[in-house]
């Protein structure tokens, strides 16, 4: 995993992310070297065996850390997983370009590259836990899926105050029509997940978001 690319979430996403957070309590020094291993400790254990699979123990034996290290930094082994994922997609997604079409074409870009990696490889395992244990899909939508979606949410009403996008929209609607495809064919496989699959769902959601020409 690139450390580079772990870090830039975790600058940005600090101040509003309760997984990045709780990684900032021990009010030490960040070390990004050590931050990449243990995501990719984490991401390796959902991918082999699951949610189940992931432990405090576990992760400080992989990168050689002290078991205290880890809880100064994650308070429970949900927010840690929660801190891998965030750190593989990103917490805010969608950077003001100027433009939708920009916009949204960053979006689907964190989607391409997280789950090109281990995490695509870790998600339907990460998704069949979460549907049996709600503790755990409440922090995986609350640290994860809440900010990317205001993220999202903030650029396309952004472009609506530009008049590049409807007002009468369904935004929700829209968010999931944006992401749904790269959940949907990386849990069941039927379909790549290519940068052309993402060029055209961006094509696609600019056809139902742009206003009709008068």
């Amino acid at each position: 995993m690139n450390p580079r690319k772990s870090s830039r979430p975790l600058r940005q996403g600090l101040a509003g992310n309760p997984a990045l957070q709780s990684a900032a309590r021990s009010g030490r020094p960040r070390d990004q070297r050590i931050d990449s291993e243990v995501v990719s400790a984490v991401l390796s254990a959902l991918k082999d065996g699951g949610y189940r699979a992931v432990t405090i123990d576990g992760v400080a034996r992989r990168v050689d850390r002290a078991r205290t290290s880890l809880y100064r930094r994650w308070p429970s082994k949900r927010h840690l997983v929660a801190y891998a994922v965030v750190s593989e997609m990103g917490d805010r997604p969608a950077p003001d370009t100027g433009r939708i079409r920009g916009d949204l074409e960053a979006v689907v870009g964190t989607l391409l590259r997280a789950f090109a990696g281990p995490l695509g490889q870790a998600l339907a395992g990460l998704a069949s836990d979460m549907a049996q244990d709600p503790a755990l899909a409440a922090t995986i939508r609350q640290e994860v899926l809440a900010p990317r979606r205001k993220s999202m949410r903030e650029a396309l009403e952004r472009a609506q105050s530009r008049g590049e996008v409807r007002h009468d929209c369904d935004i929700e609607l829209v968010l999931d029509m944006l992401t749904g495809p790269f959940y949907f064919r990386t849990l069941f496989g039927h379909a790549p997940i290519t940068p052309r699959t993402a060029r055209r769902v961006v094509e696609y959601v600019l056809r139902v978001i742009e206003p009709s020409p008068q």
